[in-house]
């Protein structure tokens, strides 16, 4: 093994040139011949440097379109030769093929390409064949060449040239071609996925792909590492949000703010102000109002102690009086589409409080995919964006339920989709009242969010448990009448829940028995 190898002979071919010249500039100093292709080559001789076309190496001009120009063995022989190997000298010499040191490539912009929208054939003809194969070529040779496929290995690149006299180390070839092979993995995972959604199957095989934006000091708990890496898509969210002030976010914050976000996203920004409190990546407090103030408030009331160090998500962006309140407790984080200068300078007081703005909301009935790794494999499910309008509900009781109740079902609805299962979620007047997440019975969910409700009326002064009058949505059915009873025992008057129980009849009569309205949606929203 070569620990230093020189390096005098660049093959760049590059879509996206941002830094290219400056950086084949740094190399021609360094006395580095310079082969390029097409597009690259004439930004080079523009630059005023002196660049050699591939075809005068290979005796064959760029042909069909730009596909074939550097699928050469004259090209292959000088990424791929050992130049410790006798027998792979003497057919370099013997063939004329002269050692390439260095490749330059950032592929086709494919996923580009699709993410604007392009047809079968425009995606199709943005799949780079030679770009790959070059940089497959280079990689695996890697003991004596370079090859460099992210804008952000230039400097690094050139800073290692000058500090070792014109030659790399074996570590940084290393790290490079570790880089590459990542990128060509990528972007035909980028291909394939594509592809496997422009056919409609379930593929075979399926890659995942993610490019690092942040190590975390930790996962979970401090003992796990982590980090967090992105997957090129342009929903507005998380990973897409600029963060204006506080500490690094840890995966706890991610995930939370996450959750948080995709929850108050089921709200579109046009029906009002609405506000959604996480902890622990269950909500602990959901409200709609006339002002996002109010919209806090009533969520904040709903469970003033979880929500203590939560997280905060609003479909509107932040304003002043908002911020003034939500600075009164400790809070993690605010994440909202945008933030008026009001808001942003009530936070800067605020150090360790961090505001993400996302310029957008996620749009909540996207179709896409979800993963979660399992032992030995990999669960992959389409995106949960289930959603149901008042047509959609079949009134199965005696009772009719009111506008106002059916208003106070759709949005409890909305909000037991993102809570973790067994659900139970008693919402009044456009906002929760109690939530209960995560137990093995359904009958334990409705008690601990009844029980959450009646603290809550206790700390504000009120008389009654805030229950009363309420409606409640259930994740899944109800599979005895038993969590049905302990929602109208806590003051629930209206109930909503998908059906399909063996029991459906024994639940509907004791609703009815009970004095109660209820729904079926025929639609569950399990979360695991």
């Amino acid at each position: 093994m070569n620990d230093l190898t020189p390096v005098r002979r660049a093959l760049l071919s590059v879509s996206d040139k941002s830094g290219l010249v400056e950086f084949a500039r740094a190399l021609a100093e360094h006395g580095i011949e310079l082969l390029s292709t097409g597009g690259t080559a004439a930004a080079l001789r523009k630059a005023g440097l002196e660049v050699k076309d591939v075809s005068e190496i290979t005796g064959f001009p760029e042909m069909m379109d730009g596909r074939v120009k550097t699928l050469h063995p004259l090209v292959h022989g000088g990424l791929l030769a050992l130049r410790d190997n006798p027998e792979h000298v003497a057919s370099m010499e013997r063939h004329y093929i002269n050692p390439i040191d260095l490749v330059v490539v950032n592929l086709y912009p494919f996923e580009e390409t699709v993410a604007k929208g392009a047809s079968y054939a425009e995606a199709v003809e943005n799949i780079d064949i030679g770009g790959p194969a070059m940089i497959r070529s280079a990689a695996k040779n890697h003991e004596f060449v370079n090859v460099i496929v992210d804008i952000a290995d230039y400097d690094p690149f050139l800073d290692a040239l000058r500090e070792n006299n014109g030659q790399t180390p074996y570590a940084l070839r290393q790290r490079l071609s570790q880089t590459a092979y990542a990128r060509t993995a990528a972007y035909d995972t980028a291909v394939s996925t594509w592809m496997a959604k422009a056919v409609g199957n379930t593929p075979r095989r399926r890659s995942f792909s993610g490019t690092l934006a942040q190590t975390l000091r930790y996962g979970e708990n401090p003992h796990q590492t982590a980090a967090f890496y992105t997957d090129g898509s342009v929903r507005p969210g998380v990973a897409t949000a600029r963060q204006h002030q506080g500490k690094e976010l840890s995966y706890n914050n991610i995930n939370d703010a996450d959750a948080a976000f995709e929850l108050v996203a089921e709200f579109a920004p046009d029906d009002g102000p609405a506000c959604a409190i996480i902890k622990h990546a269950n909500p602990c407090g959901v409200a709609r109002a006339a002002t996002l103030q109010e919209a806090y408030q009533k969520a904040f009331d709903c469970d003033r102690t979880s929500a203590f160090g939560g997280i905060v998500a609003l479909n509107q962006p932040l304003d002043g009086p908002t911020a003034e309140k939500i600075t009164q407790i400790m809070t993690e984080i605010v994440i909202a589409p945008g933030a008026d200068d009001a808001a942003k300078s009530v936070f800067a007081a605020k150090k360790n409080l961090r505001l993400l703005t996302t310029d957008g909301l996620p749009d909540a009935v996207a179709p896409g995919l979800t993963y979660r790794q399992v032992a030995g494999g990999m669960l992959v499910q389409g995106r949960d964006n289930g959603q149901v309008s008042a047509q959609d509900l079949k009134v199965v009781t005696k009772r009719q339920p009111t506008e106002a109740e059916i208003a106070d079902m759709l949005f409890a609805w909305k909000v037991a989709k993102h809570v973790k299962s067994n659900a139970i979620v008693y919402v009044k007047d456009g906002a929760t009242v109690g939530v209960g997440a995560g137990q093995m019975s359904r009958v334990d969910s409705a008690m601990i969010a009844a029980k959450k409700a009646e603290r809550m009326a206790e700390a504000l002064g009120l008389p009654a448990p805030l229950t009363k009058g309420s409606v409640v949505a259930s994740d899944a059915f109800f599979p005895f009448a038993d969590g049905l009873m302990e929602a109208a025992a806590a003051g629930a008057e209206c109930v909503i829940q998908p059906g399909g129980s063996m029991r459906d009849d024994e639940v509907i009569a004791a609703a009815d028995a009970a004095g109660l309205a209820m729904v079926f949606t025929g639609q569950r929203h399990f979360r695991h």
